[in-house]
């Protein structure tokens, strides 16, 4: 048997949660397609109804109850509506009354699903105290995720992306001596992060690639600070929204933290659409591409 999948690890994970006496729960499990084959048919599944804003009060109820249940939410949008029982109760609990309410919120991604369907939210979570989040895209790194948030006590937010489902590759760091930039990314991104490198290598750019899985808490480290010292520039990179998100806080820390000008891109501040004139799509390969060497350009570094 090969490698598995990310789509294969979850429910693998599910599986064993389930059966060990876990709860799932989550709009149309069953009926469409078992949430991309990431859940698999086992007891203690909850179908909830098409409303959008009582299942999440459940989940932090059954949280409170001790069954760690796992709350799937089949677009990160959805979030909206979803979003007070979890930040208004499941993450102010332990810092106002002492108890805890542990709720794995599978807050999925994607792209090309319209305008109301292909939101990155993440970004929501990591401004209220309590969460825990993360954007994991490899099987490894969903088995580190779920271990953590099994030995604590948080609610987590686990954004997930259609685009990692399939999956079966680990994706490490690239680095490389003198370095002219460093590039961070969050999410999909990651995986148009390793194109935008060969893209910018064509042009004698030496580029530094540093996978961002942790959101919150975001602790620097060696591994995310060393890259930037060398390069002494950095790009970060996020499918979300660039204002006030992902990219513009970790941007704006790593730049605090070193000294070194770090730039963010994500979405324009306007609807995500896929269509022209109106696209507003995750920064593809040649986005990333364009924006390194224009950040390049800003500092003095012409390559052609």
């Amino acid at each position: 048997m090969g490698p598995r999948t990310v789509a294969e690890t979850i429910r693998e994970i599910t599986r064993a949660h389930l059966e060990g006496g876990g709860m799932l729960l989550g709009e149309s499990i069953s009926a469409v397609g078992w949430v991309n084959n990431t859940v698999p048919d086992a007891r203690n599944i909850v179908e909830l109804p098409m409303t959008d804003v009582a299942g999440a009060g459940i989940a932090a109820g059954a949280a409170l109850a001790g069954r760690r249940p796992v709350f799937v939410v089949r677009f990160q949008d959805f979030l909206i509506l979803n979003g007070s029982p979890l930040i208004f109760y499941a993450a102010k609990l332990k810092d106002l009354h002492g108890r805890s309410a542990p709720v794995f919120v599978r807050a999925i991604a994607a792209e090309g699903l319209g305008p109301v369907h292909s939101g990155v939210l993440h970004s929501l979570f990591m401004h209220f105290p309590g969460f825990k989040v993360a954007s994991p895209m490899t099987p490894r790194e969903y088995e580190e995720v779920w271990r953590i948030y099994m030995e604590n006590d948080d609610p987590f937010i686990c954004s997930e992306h259609r685009a990692s489902y399939s999956n079966k590759d680990e994706l490490a760091d690239e680095s490389t001596d003198g370095a002219d930039i460093t590039i961070y990314a969050i999410s999909a991104t990651r995986f148009e992060a390793k194109k935008a490198l060969k893209l910018l290598e064509n042009e004698g750019v030496r580029c530094n690639l540093v996978n961002i899985i942790w959101l919150k808490p975001f602790a620097l480290s060696s591994r995310l600070i060393e890259p930037l010292k060398d390069s002494k520039i950095g790009l970060v990179v996020d499918p979300g929204h660039e204002i006030a998100g992902a990219s513009e806080s970790i941007a704006y820390t790593l730049m605090i933290n070193t000294g070194y000008p770090v730039k963010a891109l994500g979405l324009e501040d306007r609807t995500k659409c896929l269509c022209p004139p109106l696209q507003n799509k995750t920064p593809d390969a040649f986005r990333i591409y364009e924006a390194a060497k224009d950040l390049l350009a800003s500092t003095g570094r012409v390559f052609t």
